[in-house]
């Protein structure tokens, strides 16, 4: 029996430029958005509560967007993870993909 209630789809974006932040929260109005600054911040709402999408920024404050993808593709194999960076470097882009990233 469905209730006919669905629930709103959650991201957590993982971002330190507060410009971009304000950017993808008019965005993504819509949905259920959350945002942390730093790896640190981060990590306790990765043993909280899952996610439907995760967008990564590449550089943080306090380490690599790569290392954390790796981590939030080892907790949860399916969830979509998008990466967002000024950089357009190749190896950047290559790099995001092999840590687990879908773009």
């Amino acid at each position: 029996m469905t209730t006919g209630v669905s629930k709103t789809p959650s991201i957590l974006c993982i971002e330190d430029d507060l410009d971009t932040c304000e950017f993808l929260a008019i965005l993504l109005n819509d949905f259920d958005f959350e945002f942390t600054h730093t790896i640190d911040s981060t990590l306790p709402k990765l043993d909280a509560q899952k996610h439907d999408l995760y967008i990564l920024d590449n550089w943080l404050p306090d380490g690599s967007g790569i290392a954390l993808c790796r981590t939030i593709r080892g907790q949860f194999p399916t969830v979509p993870i998008l990466f967002t960076s000024g950089s357009t470097k190749t190896s950047e882009i290559d790099e995001a993909l092999k840590a687990g990233a879908n773009h």
